[in-house]
């Protein structure tokens, strides 16, 4: 049996953004994943890509991961646009405005999985378990025993759950969650369009949920996210490819000319989680294991590097991890609870609701003010 000082169990971006990050600590780490660390990328882009803020780049940066990313995989965008369905209400935002190169970038995940794994890899601290499942996860008062699914047996001081929205090792800990089924599904796809995407974000609210459009590395290249009620979501994937692009340019506005499908259409129900603890007896959960939100303002991946960071600090000044606790999970609370907010307030199509959201869209693209505390919490400074 081998023993650690420190397991991580999942090994998706946030799992091995925190093991780089603890590169400096003189200690044991396991990285456990249920996937090969490393998957080559097709030629087409992949569907499942994530907002970087500006917070995180600069992180990952530091940490020489950043530079290891293809950048036929990325794309920086300078701008945002928001507007409301069929009404007068919008809002855009620049990278002139927060005096920024750009707003952010939309990274393909497993191009970033690659990229942490390469530095990852190079760390004498860590040892890497992927491509197995945990068969048995035993709590102990002064170590935890892990059985893998190749039959090997490691026994650990700390465990990290880092393993996804479906966590087993909060599961096993028995962590209290606050849970809450949106209804929806969001649809994701890669797109081709006529028009090019000049490295603007874009953002359509609808009376069933909103569509974002994700400019990618060629102009002509988007990743979509479709939100919509489970009902409607059904009826989209069930069209044939052209009822579907045109279902698509009618919801853009067709802000992007025509459009049609560039690859295969998958969805997943959305889902608000929040583990209501933790921390408990050497066991701390981070990233999706510990809050899933909306992905109406893409900060899913940003909160679970949010947490990352300040884990890391803890864990390598041997500083009070309750502290981490109570601060992530206040910053946890109230992103779900803005994005609770925003999914309450632009769901449905009353027509005084309507007004409501198009009037507000209108008069805070004009207040300075109230768009620059916006853009800095986009880009998360």
């Amino acid at each position: 049996m081998q023993h650690f000082d420190i397991s991580i169990v999942g090994a998706g971006m946030v799992g091995l953004a925190l093991a780089r990050a603890l590169a400096p600590l003189n200690k044991r780490i396991a990285l456990i994943g249920a996937e090969p660390l490393t998957q080559s990328l097709p030629t087409e882009p992949t569907l499942r890509v994530s907002a970087i803020n500006l917070h995180n780049q600069s992180q990952l940066e530091a940490l020489n991961v950043w530079q290891h990313l293809d950048t036929t995989r990325t794309c920086t965008y300078d701008d945002m646009l928001v507007w409301e369905a069929r009404s007068f209400g919008k809002i855009t935002f620049t990278a002139s405005e927060a005096n920024a190169s750009h707003l952010g970038t939309i990274v393909e995940n497993q191009a970033l999985v690659n990229a942490l794994a390469k530095e990852v890899l190079t760390q004498s601290n860590v040892q890497v378990f992927d491509a197995v499942s945990i068969d048995k996860l035993s709590l102990g008062e002064k170590q935890h025993a892990i059985v893998l699914s190749d039959e090997q047996m490691l026994s650990t001081d700390f465990i990290v759950g880092a393993d996804g929205g479906q966590s087993l090792v909060r599961k096993i800990a028995n962590f209290p969650l606050t849970f809450r089924d949106y209804g929806q599904q969001a649809i994701v796809a890669t797109i081709k369009t006529t028009l090019p995407h000049e490295n603007c974000a874009r953002q359509v609210f609808t009376e069933h949920g909103p569509l974002a459009l994700l400019p990618l590395g060629d102009p002509h290249l988007c990743s979509i996210v479709w939100s919509q009620t489970t009902k409607v979501s059904e009826a989209l994937l069930v069209l044939d490819e052209d009822a579907f692009n045109k279902a698509l340019m009618v919801t853009s506005d067709q802000v992007l000319g025509k459009i049609r499908l560039a690859s295969e259409r998958r969805a997943f129900p959305l889902k608000m989680q929040y583990a209501r603890k933790w921390l408990d007896n050497n066991l701390v959960l981070c990233g999706d294991a510990a809050h899933t939100i909306h992905p109406l303002a893409g900060q899913g991946v940003n909160l679970g590097f949010g947490d990352v960071w300040h884990l890391a600090d803890y864990l390598l000044q041997n500083g009070d991890l309750r502290q981490y606790e109570r601060s992530r999970k206040t910053h946890a609370v109230k992103t779900i609870a803005a994005m609770e907010g925003f999914h309450q307030l632009f769901t449905g199509s009353h027509p005084l609701k309507k007004l409501i959201r198009s009037s507000g869209l209108s008069l805070v693209n004009k207040q300075d003010l109230l768009k620059g505390s916006l853009l800095s919490q986009a880009l998360g400074v």
